[in-house]
């Protein structure tokens, strides 16, 4: 399905940010949707999703966070946080004129998404957390803090290949080399001369190792219960997840037994949503949240 979409740049901190917005493929009065991306990704990872769900009458806007895509890099790097990311997305909505919108958030999107839900609350009518909840795998956290924020020297598209094949084969265990190269496309940007570069600014990852970003575990599963309670939520998980773990992703339906769970088969984190059961299940979450 070929994508269309319009540009759309706002200003915060003295930013320019950058956002793509689909419009609805059908006319339909129907809920607006806005997707957000991991830590190091961007807003090329929803092309597909989006372009399917305005298909289906959805207005879709897509942004590339600060740090990120064709989002300038902050010259603070200590505000790479997710209060602002997430006063950075509603001020986007502000832009557009969307009082409310259902999200879907991977990883980092689905820890914004709540972020705006208790400042905002009004502004979510409806999430999928795609393999993210309140807590995460020491493992998977590990793992991250392995490659995030550093930027190996790379010649060619066969080097961001192999890179991407390097640090993501255990969650995409059935991949061949035609996936890890379009994995490849979607993780970095080609300068001048086509050589790959980093599509994210490196600072990102200074406010972690610098202790800022530190989860209280019992406050996090609080919000989460409080963030079910008011709206339809689905978690996404693949079934290898190293981040949110079947203990984990156990405890969340405990703690709201409202939330609706579909497993990835073969996949780790994060799910890329155009597996057949993932698209499934932001399909009748879709169909829940517009009914609310």
């Amino acid at each position: 399905m070929p994508s269309s979409y319009a540009v759309q740049t706002w200003y915060r901190d003295g930013l320019p940010l950058y956002a793509r917005d689909y419009p609805p493929r059908i006319v339909a009065a129907k809920l607006p949707v806005v997707c957000l991306h991991g830590l190091t990704r961007n807003s090329k990872d929803f092309d597909g999703l989006a372009a399917w769900i305005a298909a289906r009458g959805h207005r879709v806007v897509v942004p590339d966070m600060r740090g990120r895509g064709f989002s300038a890099y902050d010259p603070c790097p200590m505000r790479y946080m997710p209060a602002t990311y997430a006063g950075d997305i509603v001020a986007l909505l502000d832009e557009l004129g969307i009082d409310r919108a259902a999200f879907i958030g991977t990883s980092m999107g689905g820890l914004i998404t709540m972020e705006i839900a208790a400042l905002w609350p009004d502004r979510v009518a409806g999430t999928v957390l795609n393999d993210v909840g309140p807590e995460a795998s020491s493992v998977g956290l590990a793992r991250i803090a392995s490659y995030a924020g550093i930027a190996e020297r790379l010649e060619n598209w066969l080097d961001a290949q192999n890179y991407v094949r390097r640090i993501n084969e255990a969650a995409f265990p059935h991949f061949g080399d035609d996936d890890w190269m379009e994995f490849a496309r979607l993780t970095f940007r080609a300068d001048g001369d086509d050589k790959p570069q980093f599509d994210y600014d490196p600072a990102i990852a200074e406010p972690i190792r610098a202790g800022l970003v530190k989860p209280d575990s019992a406050a996090a599963w609080r919000r989460f219960e409080q963030f079910c309670d008011r709206r339809p939520v689905a978690l996404i998980r693949g079934a290898l997840s190293d981040i949110v773990s079947n203990d984990i992703a156990s405890r969340m339906q405990a703690a709201a037994p409202s939330l609706t769970v579909a497993e990835v088969p073969d996949v780790g984190h994060a799910p890329l949503l155009y597996e057949p059961a993932a698209r499934a299940a932001v399909g009748r979450f879709l169909e829940q949240a517009s009914t609310r």
